[in-house]
């Protein structure tokens, strides 16, 4: 049996290396001596999360604990999920079931040593996620189970699930047989930033499309026979909250199908409204899907096939539904697609490879977005109360950029701002809060903002080593979580 001290010794090797290879070897260590009933546990824990998810337990309950701590390690992995579980099937509220948790939250804490106990502490409240990122815990895996990278890269984005995926690997299961199920999500294929169009053409050569870029909500639609499912870009099932989508779907010349697409808001003009009315317009009808991808088609998978095919699925079995675009543009042409993307309304437009492949959950090339400006996804790590006409509000935040170990402060802002957004601010970060002083308030780092810069340049003022020049604030970014998040990596290539 394996100690609860193992993975927080090996979590804290990983934190204080920079190093990816000593982060693999330290993880793929401990993934190796696990036992079978381990893994799952272990490799949630490991990246941040935990097998039941939301456990009721909040930073309040948290810190209301006062552990005496055990002088040496006793907890096994299996114990503490054990644990776990009795405290995720607590549901509900009330005095009744408030104490009952304090009390089993209570009886792990005192069995926990102190650095157990900062680890436990640092899981349950979400504070961990910033730790072993997913595509090194994909490389400890491979290396734990001496099975091919590729292998458990490609089965973990068809599940979606890192822990499942690590226990067939570690078990000596079929990885293969892992592949892209109807009505089970894959993690969805990402796309890099694009310096330029003439960049993009340049990189990419004549044989592309050029498509209008919506500023909407990813969504992923299943549907086999006439089950249908919707999800978000972090696998988040809201089929109940896009019905006009479910009977489009429905109503398609097929048996079973996977589409990827974006839906939104529109105006009456047929103008997008801003990505914040699409989204609390779930739940309710007048969203308007758009698909740019065919993943599987009755019985086929498409994944594996080029994009030009999978478009030519699509365009068979929803051609009124298809992401307007242009194949094998002229750079003329393409400069013009672009543009009236724009005048749309649209926020830019996708240079797209006509020969990829699906890379479920993946970055990379061969899709690029071309925007008219620098924009940035980062991680709102802390916010100063307001001054003057802004007092008594949540104005001015601390923004990070992830890293291997973390989340690493790139910069401040308060700029773009409108009086909902403060208003929404400071009714919605202290439910994120771990600690608050008289000037800020610090925060768990979950909260994705999406900001538009003139550019970035080289620093000596935050951590990172960069900072952010002009940054204001785009929108939430209520689709994403914090390990979709711009790296420190991507800021440095901003650089001039």
């Amino acid at each position: 049996m394996t100690l609860l001290g193992d993975v927080v010794a090996a979590s804290g090797e990983v934190a204080a290396t920079r190093s990816r290879k000593a982060k693999t070897a330290t993880l793929s260590a401990l993934l190796a001596r696990l036992e079978p009933a381990e893994v799952r546990a272990a490799t949630a824990w490991l990246a941040g999360e935990m097998l039941q998810g939301r456990t009721g337990i909040g930073w309040r309950t948290l810190q209301a604990v006062s552990p005496t701590p055990a002088a040496e390690c006793s907890l096994t992995v299996g114990d503490v999920d054990a644990a776990l579980d009795r405290l995720a099937a607590m549901a509900g509220s009330g005095s009744g079931v408030g104490a009952r948790r304090a009390a089993e939250l209570g009886a792990l804490m005192d069995a926990a040593t102190d650095d157990e106990g900062r680890f436990l502490v640092r899981l349950l409240g979400g504070e961990l996620r910033q730790g072993a990122l997913e595509g090194i815990m994909i490389e400890a895996v491979a290396a734990a189970a001496e099975v091919p990278a590729d292998a458990v890269r490609r089965a973990f984005m068809l599940s979606g699930r890192l822990p499942e995926t690590a226990h067939v690997a570690l078990t000596g299961g079929d990885l293969g047989a892992i592949g892209l199920e109807v009505l089970r999500p894959v993690r969805p294929m990402l796309a890099s930033p694009g310096d330029s169009l003439d960049a993009a053409l340049e990189e990419l050569g004549t044989e592309v499309v050029v498509e209008q870029k919506f500023d909407g909500a990813r969504i992923q639609c299943h549907r086999r026979g006439e089950e249908v499912r919707v999800f978000t870009r972090t696998l988040r099932d809201i089929t109940s909250g896009v019905p006009d989508t479910v009977a489009l779907l429905r109503s398609l010349p097929v048996e079973s199908v996977v589409l990827d697409g974006e839906i939104l808001a529109l105006q009456d003009d047929g103008r997008p409204r801003p990505f914040q009315e699409t989204m609390k317009a779930f739940g309710a009808t007048g969203l308007q899907p758009w698909f740019f991808d065919c993943l599987h088609r009755d019985g086929v998978d498409l994944v594996d096939e080029p994009l030009e095919r999978r478009r030519t699925e699509l365009a068979a079995i929803a051609p009124d539904n298809v992401m307007p675009g242009v194949v094998r543009p002229s750079a003329q042409e393409a400069a013009d697609a672009v543009e009236a993307s724009l005048a749309a309304g649209h926020e830019g437009s996708m240079v797209k490879a006509l020969d990829s492949t699906y890379s479920a959950g993946r970055r990379g090339r061969a899709w690029q977005k071309v925007k008219p400006s620098h924009t940035l996804d980062l991680v709102v790590l802390a916010c100063e109360w307001g001054s003057g006409r802004r007092r008594g509000w949540l104005s001015n935040i601390h923004l990070g950029a992830r890293t291997d170990a973390g989340f690493v402060m790139i910069g401040k802002t308060f700029k773009g701002m409108t009086d909902e957004t403060l208003r929404w601010q400071t009714a919605t970060f202290p439910q994120h809060e771990t600690h608050r002083d008289s000037w800020a308030v610090y925060l768990r780092p979950e909260i994705v903002v999406e900001v538009e810069l003139d550019g970035v340049q080289t620093s000596t003022r935050y951590p990172g080593g960069v900072a952010l020049r002009f940054a204001r604030v785009v929108r939430y970014r209520d689709d994403k979580t914090a390990a979709e998040a711009d790296t420190l990596e991507t800021v440095r290539g901003l650089l001039p």
